[in-house]
């Protein structure tokens, strides 16, 4: 179980757990681990220039699952100026690390960012033929919005998600 920290730095929210491993926001230092984990990503891939552009922006945070200095796996939200709706744009766990929970924390971490920045909604895109990917999100909440067809770069549809992460009230 995560819990969350203060870092010492900046009063940036970090999430460990007991063995020290945990999610914080990524750093340009981070740029060469994420790219790797990038190669594992079956397609539409982000480059170094699109992570530093992601890093360096404010509409977009992007954050790092990280366990005995590696970078394990990452998520990037995109905001939208004026919208109560963030986009989880990214998830993604080294093959090494799955199957033990961090895609999970990484997901509930992005939510609590979304609802920090004051979103209301939270949507996604996944492949239709990503099983895993599926299960998790929607036995997380996530509902089917609708099915896009050609999305990706190699033709393959996608399934547009949306989760309800804050009370309108």
């Amino acid at each position: 179980m995560l819990k969350a920290e203060h870092a010492a730095s900046g009063g940036v929210e970090l999430q460990t757990d007991e063995g020290g491993a945990g999610i914080r926001a990524a750093r340009l230092t981070d740029l060469d681990a994420l790219i790797a984990l990038e190669r594992h990503f079956p397609g539409d891939r982000l480059s170094r220039q699109s992570f530093r552009r992601l890093l360096q922006g404010g509409s977009a945070e992007v954050w790092v699952y990280e366990e005995a200095g590696c970078v394990a796996g990452n998520t990037v939200l995109l905001y939208r100026r004026n919208s109560a709706q963030a986009r989880l744009y990214s998830l993604i766990v080294h093959p090494r690390y799955q199957g033990r929970g961090i895609a999970r924390a990484l997901l509930h971490h992005a939510e609590q960012a979304a609802m920090r920045r004051g979103c209301q909604r939270l949507s996604l895109e996944v492949r239709t033929d990503n099983a895993p990917a599926l299960r998790l999100y929607q036995k997380d909440g996530f509902q089917p919005v609708r099915q896009i067809a050609d999305y990706y770069e190699d033709h393959a549809p996608a399934l547009r998600l949306e989760k309800l992460i804050a009370s309108t009230m």
